[in-house]
């Protein structure tokens, strides 16, 4: 009996040893940090010059997506740009000699027809007076005589309008017309250039979502790489060790199942807990909450593969 109480006691006494133990670890996951590479147009996927798990060089070619729709899009906006780039140069160099010459022709015939309509007036006005024609008569040539005064007038200031060139304020709606076409066009030549995929940095490709002949959605990421020198852990640190926790300090970490130990720092560790609200909890249910911090591992840990699970200590 004696025997037996002892033995209970050695295995309380080591199971809250090992529960002091765990509460002093922070449990999570090795990663890297993950770039996608998302879809720039929802094109279909023409080639793919890259397979999951091979290396690649920054600016090296990912895949293909189909250019033909995207081309021509950008041919039609080049020449809206042309167009636009044309009516500025026509508002800024003016009317054309000949049309100049022409509004003055037109003024000319202008003052032609008024001077013979108030002749012919003048020439009424005293008849109608003696009344050897009817009013009605002399009121239809002052109304012809001041209608072709009034077309001349008009031409006048046709050709005024010619000579003095166009308004500022045409020629700046001119200019800014030019540069919205011009834009747009650079804006889909950026998008063509995108439609060949390359890696925005020094990676490792972790997966191709998407098949050879696939149509994304834009927005929808067509590589996931893997990238940095070295992985770093994950990890959520319980509340009773949160204090004692700050960017910079050292930490071990363990993969689960190996001996090994891997050194790092905290890279970053959040202030509001994860999972339950700080509010929600008083007491001894406030250490169930768990903050989650990133330890970023040293070259040595080069080789290490994402996703496996893990366990940190802080401290030396």
């Amino acid at each position: 009996m004696k025997t037996m109480r002892v033995c209970m006691s050695m295995c309380v006494a080591l199971a809250l040893a090992a529960c002091g133990k765990d509460g002093q670890r922070a449990l999570g996951t090795l990663e890297w940090d993950r770039i996608s590479v998302p879809s720039p147009a929802a094109e279909k996927i023409v080639a793919i010059d890259v397979r999951e798990g091979q290396q690649v060089r920054a600016g090296e070619l990912l895949l293909q997506l189909e250019p033909t729709r995207t081309r021509s899009q950008l041919d039609a906006l080049q020449a809206q740009a042309q167009q636009s780039a044309q009516a500025l140069a026509e508002l800024k160099n003016g009317a054309r000699a000949e049309d100049i010459a022409q509004a003055g022709a037109n003024l000319a015939a202008a003052q032609a027809q008024a001077i013979d309509a108030r002749t012919y007036y003048n020439r009424v006005l005293p008849l109608g007076q003696r009344q050897l024609v009817a009013a009605s008569d002399v009121d239809s040539a002052r109304a012809a005589a001041d209608h072709a005064e009034a077309q001349v007038r008009a031409a006048q200031q046709a050709l005024l309008e010619l000579q003095h060139g166009n308004r500022v304020e045409q020629i700046a709606q001119g200019e800014a017309a030019a540069q919205v076409a011009t834009a747009q066009a650079a804006y889909q030549q950026v998008t063509l250039e995108k439609l060949g995929l390359t890696a925005p940095r020094d990676a490792k490709v972790d997966s191709i979502p998407y098949k050879l002949g696939d149509q994304a959605p834009v927005g929808a990421p067509l590589v996931v790489l893997l990238a940095g020198d070295a992985p770093f852990a994950r990890v959520y640190v319980p509340e009773p060790l949160r204090a004692g926790v700050h960017v910079g300090d050292a930490a071990t970490v363990r993969i689960e199942g190996s001996d090994k130990t891997w050194g790092g720092k905290v890279r970053m560790i959040r202030n509001d807990p994860s999972f339950t609200p700080y509010y929600a909890l008083t007491g001894q249910d406030a250490t169930r909450l768990s903050y989650l911090a990133e330890i970023q591992l040293g070259g040595d840990a080069k080789g290490l593969p994402a996703g496996v699970p893990v366990t940190a200590e802080f401290g030396q």
